[in-house]
């Protein structure tokens, strides 16, 4: 019998976090529970809540939270006293991750990228990513896309569409020109040809680019997924004009889309990928950036960080890769259930006169609005089920469930939001005067 969320109306008490923690939390405010435990696809507070999990750490717990093969892997490594932390010292936990994704990732894909272990967060590996890109090029532009996110440090953050999160910055945000994304000004105009007619045109005002920095879906910007067809003009147009072509698969990796990488099958391979969020497999702090070979012209040194050498996370990321990827049953079965999720959200969103986002189980529905889609999300934690918004007006509800629930629970959980979503839309679509 599948297990339903079972919501508690319990409020913890929040004094120390108004009192010590800043002003800039968010998740909190629209969550107000104190968490203590979680596994699998569930949460629970401390109160007796059990919450299912449609955010998935923003898709830092692809496999769910606290898998026992991971655990297991990770207990087992500290119990023994593996080596914690090592900067970029040869370890055993680093010597097996990298073996295995060799063995598990690259080769099986035919590709061939060095291993750049940046620091903690994806933000990270876009730094990296873009600094290389300058290096090797001796450029100074990057070109971006409209309503992309590539991180919160400055040179991510300059490449990063949204107005909000550019605006804390508090410096200008330099040599990047955000071109637009595939889409952009709807069907009928192919914004790669206008970028080509921009970097043909001497007399456009767009310097040659060191990079174009893509995400084939952009997570944080709305859901909105690149057909192949544009990618690969991207990619041309990255090999004609001498630059290197950035894909950011942090939130769209990790089989978040299907095949490990976002871009598998698509006809082309980036000169960089960066990597985050899921690698780890268990929410642990890793970020990565993969790069071609002939790229790698750094001098010893000259890029690092204080936390690029997590074993932890090495550890857990080996057991992800040998759990999930060693054959092609697990992707597989991604693709099979983001067939039911796309088949779900289409038939809500056909009833509403809405239209869904997104690829694999990477999706979501266009409210209209962000109060629209705040009131839906709220309705659904109500009801015990955590999901959130993405877009430029947060007006995505966006459905990122652990790429291991079992179909029964994730329709349970699709049954939530198909329940808020009629309510939430109801009172817009009725007409002046008629009573609720």
């Amino acid at each position: 019998m599948t297990k339903m969320p079972m919501p508690s109306a319990a409020a913890p008490d929040t004094k120390i976090y108004e009192r010590r923690e800043s002003a800039v939390r968010t998740y909190s405010r629209s969550m107000p529970r104190q968490f203590g435990k979680a596994q699998g696809v569930w949460m629970h507070d401390n109160a007796g809540g059990r919450y299912l999990d449609f955010l998935s750490g923003c898709s830092s717990l692809n496999y769910g939270h606290n898998h026992p093969v991971l655990k297991a892997a990770l207990v087992d490594y500290i119990a023994g006293d593996g080596v914690t932390h090592a900067l970029d010292l040869h370890t055993d936990a680093k010597t097996e991750f990298l073996r295995t994704f060799e063995d598990v990732v690259l080769e099986p894909r035919g590709l061939d990228y060095r291993m750049m272990f940046t620091g903690p967060t994806g933000t990270n590996a876009v730094e990296a990513a873009i600094k290389l890109a300058r290096k090797v090029t001796g450029r100074e532009m990057v070109v971006a896309f409209t309503n992309g996110f590539h991180g919160m440090t400055l040179g991510a953050l300059a490449c990063t569409g949204n107005a909000g999160k550019r605006g804390g910055a508090g410096v200008p945000l330099n040599h990047v020109s955000h071109e637009p994304f595939d889409g952009y000004y709807g069907e009928g105009v192919d914004t790669a040809d206008l970028l080509e007619q921009r970097l043909s045109d001497p007399s456009s005002g767009l310097d040659a680019p060191a990079a174009f920095l893509v995400e084939t879906v952009q997570g944080e910007g709305g859901l909105n997924a690149a057909s192949p067809g544009w990618l690969r003009k991207i990619a041309a147009l990255a090999r004609k004009h001498g630059a290197l072509l950035i894909v950011d698969d942090i939130q769209a990796g990790c089989g978040r889309t299907g095949g490990f990488f976002s871009f598998e099958g698509m006809g082309f391979t980036p000169d960089i990928v960066t990597l985050a969020k899921s690698l780890s497999g268990m929410g642990l702090p890793f970020a990565l950036t993969l790069i071609r070979p002939d790229l790698d012209i750094w001098a010893p040194g000259e890029h690092n960080g204080t936390f690029r050498g997590n074993n932890h996370a090495f550890v857990t990321a080996t057991a992800a890769l040998r759990e999930f990827w060693a054959d092609s049953a697990f992707a597989d079965d991604v693709a099979r259930r983001g067939g039911i999720l796309e088949g779900r959200l289409e038939r809500m969103a056909d009833r509403h006169g809405l239209s869904t986002r997104g690829r694999g189980m990477m999706r979501g529905i266009d409210v209209g609005s962000g109060e629209i889609a705040a009131r839906i999300t709220g309705a659904c934690f109500d009801a015990g089920l955590i999901i959130e918004t993405s877009g430029a007006h947060d007006e995505i509800v966006k459905v990122l469930a652990p790429l291991v629930i079992d179909d029964a629970t994730l329709n349970a959980g699709l049954d939530i939001l198909e329940t808020a979503l009629a309510e939430a839309i109801a009172p817009v679509k009725r007409p002046l005067g008629v009573a609720a």
